[in-house]
């Protein structure tokens, strides 16, 4: 069983990590920021990393505990546009980041906030911005596009 300095550590770590995902998401305007996202891999970690191996049960209340956080962030907009969903994934991946973290595995969870990063990122930086999906939407009908659209059949 790992002591108290050891798991102060796995916090700070799950913490900083939450804090960086959380720049990014206020950086872009989204509904949570920074400090939620430091309390949401803070809060996981410490949760993850005191109860982890004696109760996995309590894990699934965290995660079913950001269920209703990632909701709360999801908005109807007008027209019936919903807005949010990258951020309450955002949260989800934070949260599960911070169960790693607070099992020990902090370049696992370091590694998974790099990605996770990299894919909220991924449409700013020069030379991936070929893998914004939205860069091809005129090319391809639609799901929404009505079926006589699809030339008669």
């Amino acid at each position: 069983m790992p002591g108290d300095w050891e798991l102060l550590a796995r916090v700070i770590v799950g913490f900083a990590l939450g804090f960086v995902v959380g720049f990014e998401r206020e950086v872009r305007g989204s509904p949570a920021g920074d400090r939620t996202f430091a309390l949401i891999g803070g809060a996981a970690t410490a949760v993850s990393a005191v109860v982890a191996h004696s109760s996995p049960q309590a894990l699934a209340g965290v995660i079913t505990g950001i269920g209703f956080i990632g909701a709360g962030v999801v908005v109807h907009a007008e027209n019936a546009l919903v807005r949010g969903i990258t951020t309450a994934a955002a949260i989800f991946a934070t949260a599960s980041m911070g169960v790693v973290v607070g099992t020990g595995h902090l370049a696992l969870g370091t590694a998974t906030t790099a990605l996770l990063l990299l894919a909220l990122e991924m449409r700013y930086l020069p030379g991936l911005r070929l893998l914004d999906g939205r860069r091809y939407n005129a090319g391809f009908i639609q799901d929404t596009d009505p079926p006589e659209s699809l030339g008669g059949q």
